[in-house]
């Protein structure tokens, strides 16, 4: 099934797949910003004789046709940074942009299907069908896939398949599980209004604050006593802002948190009850509260026959050791716009590695990724394409 030219294509080229990556992470951009990173990614494809578009207002999507009649089978990578500041500051390419960094790994997605796509170009004439590639923005604000989708970055295309790097596992180990991958990923404001006043005279107040923390202590209950335990359900709040001086009680109060959950009743029952908590704790004590519940990403689900594609290739292409079994997690991944419009699957990657110490969590100041996997991702990506259109 795997091909051995891709595999020493892959293996030649790793050495210039990682210097790629250090440049990268050197130069991050935030989400919608990826300007530098579109046209480097553009630039490269286009010496490689692939056909690229720039998509707006950035992002790529280029498409490799192959010598032979066949199917279309994409392949997504994700390429923002995030708003957090690097803390292994000993890096020799660590980022040069203050309070940006490649927190995530898209660095590491960027490059490996960059060396993909290389490898893929090495057997053109004997691929039956076409590869696209996909460099999408925006994925860590969950709105840069629904663009791409938008724009037609899959239209005509037959199957999908998207890789993270998992810092969670260990190097090169593999996850590609069919069913639930990632939950549900939506965000809720909630604006709590009372009536403000002077803090020795609560009696003509209506206290923002004491609104706004009693719904904090009982939303809760939303999950622990009216979902289904069987179903798996997290509300988190994540930030609360209220009051303006010690000494004044406060007329307003803000709250920001979000949602994740895989069973879309579970979603539709959440987002009702979080209103119902917000208006009748804001009625208890006197005062009103309007809710902004927003959908963001979707569940990733990955296909039966898909996933399974992948594991037969992990498999031959670096062993029957290399597959684990990984738990869905509550993250969210925006890759579930793909799969909402074609079949396809998303993998994790392992790059944990204490001795290298790059176990640290995804979007910590000092997230880093053990370089040893960039050959398991770039290969896996490239297998998966060949396989596609050759089973």
């Amino acid at each position: 099934m795997i091909n051995q030219a891709i595999k020493k294509a892959i293996k030649e080229n790793s050495d210039e797949m990682i210097s790629i990556r250090r440049k990268l992470h050197s130069e991050p951009e935030l989400s919608w910003e990826e300007f530098q990173t579109s046209q480097f990614v553009y630039d490269y494809l286009t010496e490689l004789g692939i056909e690229a578009r720039k998509m707006e207002p950035t992002g790529v999507v280029a498409e490799l046709k192959g010598g032979k009649e066949g199917k279309t089978v994409a392949l997504r990578a994700d390429m923002d940074a995030l708003s957090v500041e690097e803390l292994n500051t000993d890096l020799a390419y660590k980022s040069k942009e203050l309070g940006k960094m490649h927190a995530c790994g898209h660095d590491v997605h960027t490059a490996m299907l960059l060396t993909a796509a290389k490898s893929l170009v090495s057997i053109k004439d004997e691929i039956s069908g076409n590869v696209r590639f996909i460099f999408q923005p925006a994925e860590e604000v969950a709105t840069g896939a629904k663009a791409m989708v938008e724009q037609g970055a899959v239209k005509d295309v037959d199957n999908v398949f998207g890789i993270h790097i998992w810092s969670q596992s260990e190097t090169g180990k593999i996850a590609c599980n069919s069913g639930p991958a990632f939950a549900f990923a939506d965000i809720f404001k909630i604006h709590f209004k009372g009536q403000g006043g002077h803090g020795a005279m609560p009696q003509d107040c209506i206290d923002a604050a004491i609104i706004a923390s009693s719904f904090v202590m009982n939303v809760q209950s939303v999950v622990s006593r009216t979902v289904n335990p069987q179903k798996s359900a997290v509300v988190t709040i994540g930030k609360m802002v209220v009051g303006t001086r010690f000494n004044i009680i406060a007329e307003n109060a803000d709250i920001e948190g979000t949602v994740r959950c895989f069973d879309p009743a579970t979603r539709d029952h959440i987002e009702k009850q979080l209103k119902i908590y917000a208006d009748h704790t804001a009625a208890i004590y006197g005062g009103t509260a309007e809710v902004e519940y927003i959908r963001g990403t979707q569940a990733v689900i990955n296909g039966e026959e898909s996933a399974q594609l992948v594991q037969e290739v992990a498999i031959e292409a670096f062993g029957g050791n290399s597959l684990y079994v990984e738990k869905p997690t509550m993250g969210g991944e925006d890759f579930s716009f793909y799969l909402d419009e074609v079949p396809g699957s998303f993998a994790l990657v392992g790059s944990g590695n204490v001795e290298k110490d790059t176990q640290w969590a995804h979007h910590h100041g000092k997230f880093n990724v053990d370089e040893d996997a960039m050959i398991v991702g770039a290969e896996l990506y490239a297998q998966y394409a060949w396989s596609f259109l050759t089973k």
